[in-house]
């Protein structure tokens, strides 16, 4: 029989269950009882949250391969290839492997449906465990408690922020959100929360199971004074531990923080300069994400981020306001139907000189009209245009050296951003 490449496999995921998203974990558990993997890697990090669980996740997973640890990375969704999904040791799975992969699940699935989501989730298991890690660091897709990544039990639970979002599957309000999210506790393994106002749900959940609890702004914290950074936490056994005069980054600052205090508990080597570094080298596509581009000859700095809900956006505003550009800021901006719209676009109020918006490509976008109402009624200046093509190269066309573009709102806008950028590199 002839063997199906990625694309095939993608699209036979697409059609194998009656919904996209069907949460529970039995059907997971059935089948990755039948694979029979065993412990992924002698240590397993599973990290969820409203928002910055990418950038968490790729904080811890910098500082254990920092110490030479074979790391796997296991994280949604992806931006321009689904092999960003699963990374190993720093590098993304080849086609052939995750064609292994979903091989192997589909054998052992017999009969169980498996949603896209669980597919995939599986199969990433699947190669981790026969990529001989010496650690995995995994990203709930949503909430905690239902989601497939929470088949596998966790040595270190994080939690990076707590907000409403995805109301339908996991309730309107932070204590229900709560209570979703601290399903990824285990019983007397640490558990740490990055949210200063942490719901009494996840509080509840931690003490039921005698789960150590390490919380921000309590044990661990940072502080900045608009130059430098500092840290400080604990270890396991309660012992002060400082860094300060730590270089800012692009990358939530919050996020870093809670990864060093994860990374601590883990008893690894603690060596301040490799820890710097660490976190320096951390990079994110599409997160706060600076490029330079040649536009007709000119100079153009291009700022991506994907951030889609409220929570995000004032993320993004707070880093806009610290960091100016000489010129003007013109925006690119592209959101999903179901999204909160005024409560992304008000922080980024008196941050943006010109705006442009497009519809993205897929049914699931909002129309470029209903964007353009809504920051006319801001006072914002505002063109719309046919796609996001179009709006880059209508800010571009525009923008001189001082000027920078700024390009948010939906990972589907991200990612045709960058697949213009890949055009304008192969053309360039």
């Amino acid at each position: 029989m002839k063997q199906r490449t990625l694309g095939e496999w993608l699209a036979y995921l697409e059609q194998l269950h009656p919904s996209a998203i069907d949460m529970g974990l039995e059907r997971s558990q059935q089948v990755l009882a039948r694979l029979a993997l065993g412990k992924l890697a002698p240590r397993v990090v599973t990290v969820t949250g409203t928002n910055g669980k990418g950038s968490t996740c790729a904080f811890v997973a910098s500082l254990l391969r920092a110490q030479g640890l074979k790391v796997g990375v296991y994280s949604s969704p992806h931006l321009l290839r689904y092999n960003e999904r699963v990374q190993i040791d720093g590098e993304q799975a080849s086609d052939e492997h995750l064609c292994q992969a979903f091989a192997a699940v589909e054998a052992a699935r017999g009969d169980i449906s498996l949603t896209y989501f669980e597919m995939g989730t599986l199969a990433a298991f699947w190669l981790f465990h026969q990529s001989q890690l010496d650690a995995v660091v995994l990203e709930v897709g949503l909430g905690g408690r239902l989601d497939t990544v929470n088949v596998v039990d966790a040595d270190l639970a994080l939690v990076t922020s707590i907000g409403v979002d995805h109301v339908e599957y996991l309730g309107d309000t932070r204590e229900l959100v709560a209570f979703e999210k601290a399903g990824i506790f285990r019983a007397g393994k640490p558990a740490l929360c990055g949210d200063l106002d942490p719901p009494q749900p996840l509080l509840d959940k931690a003490g039921e199971l005698g789960a150590p609890l390490y919380l921000r702004g309590r044990d661990f914290d940072l502080a900045s004074d608009g130059n430098s950074w500092r840290w400080r936490g604990v270890t396991a056994e309660g012992q002060p531990v400082e860094l300060s005069g730590l270089p800012l980054l692009d990358l939530p600052m919050e996020n870093a923080t809670l990864a060093l205090q994860a990374y601590l508990l883990t008893g690894l080597p603690w060596d301040a300069g490799q820890v710097r570094q660490a976190l320096l080298d951390t990079r994110i596509t599409g997160r706060l994400d600076r490029r330079q581009l040649t536009w007709q000859g000119r100079p153009v700095e291009l700022l991506l981020d994907v951030g889609h809900n409220p929570h995000a956006a004032h993320y993004l505003a707070q880093r806009l306001a610290s960091r100016a550009p000489k010129g003007r800021r013109l925006a690119v901006f592209g959101l999903l139907a179901d999204k909160d719209l005024e409560g992304v676009i008000a922080p980024l109020q008196g941050l943006v000189d010109d705006w442009a918006v497009a519809p993205l490509d897929t049914p699931r976008s909002r129309p470029a009209a209903e964007l353009v109402a809504a920051l006319t009624n801001l006072g914002a200046t505002v063109k719309s245009y046919v796609s996001v093509d179009a709006a880059l190269e209508g800010q571009c066309a525009q923008a001189t050296a001082d000027d920078q573009i700024l390009l948010f709102g939906s990972f589907f806008c991200v990612a045709q951003a960058l697949e213009w950028l890949e055009r304008q590199a192969l053309e360039g």
